[in-house]
């Protein structure tokens, strides 16, 4: 497979761009080699600079749950682009979409649009001080919520341990106000929160975790969750940035039956645009500014193309729940189909799937949090993620990210994957 394009490209592209790239894992770190420059896509398949025609597994991190260049987004796109690119003023369509969402989820009464999800993050989490007067957070290992300086703690040596920085620029006095738990821990969850009594101002997760690779929650863990706020005073934030509208029309709230405070989501509601959102309980929303004291702005936000983007997906979601059907019978094919050919190779790696999101984990130990996650193979992954990516298939480029599958998808090309599955791991185990 000829990449010489690419490679002189990102030869050139870190003349000018820290890395070569414009968001980390781009650049292939984990997974060794140089990245691939995508030139196009449409439908299940992206085609890079040299001609080389991919099976996407990315799908643009999630936003892409109907596939590359979905018909009824693009036209939307193309009658917006008559009348502006961007008014920095109000429009019709933000209310349509703000309006839909409320529809659709449950817990969201009302929702302010921003442009990605880190800022969605960042805002709720503002948010939830102002509301409850409180200034500490309790987030959890191994969930990723964007780069705000809130958001990039690490744990020390125990559950209750205050977070230390793990990225330079992040002061010491953010990291005291953030606590860090495990995933899946109510036990440590409970004992952070009477060490820290009437100190937490919010609590935030993502339901299904996607950022240490597809980590379902336990039977009974987030309605805990739910319950320890509840008893404590503590504002419950959900990061559906990533789930929001593609596990369910409702996220993963929908799923569980999970009535979170406020709601952040982004990826799927752009339809490919760069957008994000926060969402919750109207007697918060309101103390967000111009109604209430907490300032949140940004001159990009509601921006008619990217309303008119998600405005045509999210309704075409919540008018086909086949979609829902179609996608989650995908995921459960090739989780099925992937175990059948590692059992067969004698190996026992671990798979979570739910609906369209799905990890393999090259380990024989079930992964329920990030310490489980973090004793795969990853060198392993590495060479297997080349080996894919020579078959025609492009991963995640990370042990600890989520496959994201689309509508897209044929029986041909879920059969192709396995299939590479089964030849790269036969060419890597013997």
């Amino acid at each position: 497979m000829d990449k010489s394009k690419s490679k002189s490209l990102f030869t050139k592209a870190q003349n000018f761009i820290p890395g070569g790239v414009n968001s980390p894992v781009r650049a292939f770190k984990a997974v060794g080699g140089d990245p691939i420059f995508i030139k196009s896509a449409k439908g299940a398949y992206m085609y890079d600079e040299d001609g080389n025609k991919y099976i996407d597994l990315i799908n643009s991190w999630g936003p892409m749950i109907l596939g590359h260049g979905n018909g009824a987004i693009e036209a939307a796109v193309a009658d917006a682009l008559k009348r502006s690119l961007s008014f920095g003023a109000p429009t019709a369509k933000e209310i349509e979409i703000a309006e839909l969402i409320t529809h659709m989820v449950p817990s969201i009464e009302k929702v302010r649009m921003v442009n990605s999800g880190t800022e969605a993050t960042m805002s709720a989490v503002r948010l939830a001080r102002g509301y409850t007067g409180r200034e500490k957070i309790l987030k959890f290992e191994g969930c990723y919520h964007g780069h705000g300086d809130s958001f990039l703690i690490a744990a020390g040596s125990g559950a209750a341990t205050m977070g230390t920085p793990n990225s330079p620029g992040v002061t010491q006095g953010t990291a005291k106000d953030t606590l860090t738990a495990p995933f899946n821990d109510l036990d440590a969850v409970k004992n952070i929160v009477e060490q820290n009594k009437d100190q937490i101002a919010a609590l935030i997760v993502e339901p299904v975790a996607g950022n240490m690779g597809c980590v379902l929650p336990k039977e009974g863990y987030l309605q805990g969750l739910r319950e320890i706020c509840d008893q404590n005073g503590i504002v419950l934030i959900f990061d559906e940035v990533m789930t929001g509208f593609r596990l369910s029309k409702a996220g993963a709230q929908g799923i569980f039956n999970i009535k979170p405070d406020i709601t952040t989501l982004g990826k799927i509601i752009g339809g490919g645009m760069p957008v994000g959102a926060y969402g919750g309980k109207k007697e918060i929303m309101d103390f967000v500014s111009p109604q209430g004291p907490v300032y949140q702005a940004g001159t990009l936000s509601g921006n008619p193309i990217a309303m008119a983007a998600g405005y045509a997906i999210l309704s075409y979601l919540n008018d086909h729940d086949e979609v829902y059907e179609q996608i989650g019978a995908s995921g459960q094919y090739l989780a099925k189909e992937l175990a059948k050919v590692n059992t067969a190779l004698g190996k026992d790696y671990t798979i979570n799937q739910l609906g369209s999101m799905i990890s393999v984990f090259f380990t024989n130990e079930q992964v329920y949090d990030f310490e489980g996650a973090k004793k795969c193979d990853t060198e392993m992954f590495g060479k297997y993620f080349q080996g894919m990516l020579n078959e025609g298939v492009y991963l995640p480029p990370a042990q600890f990210e989520s496959w994201f599958l689309s509508t897209s998808l044929s029986a041909e090309d879920l059969d192709h994957i396995v299939k590479s599955h089964e030849k790269v791991l036969k060419n890597l185990v013997g």
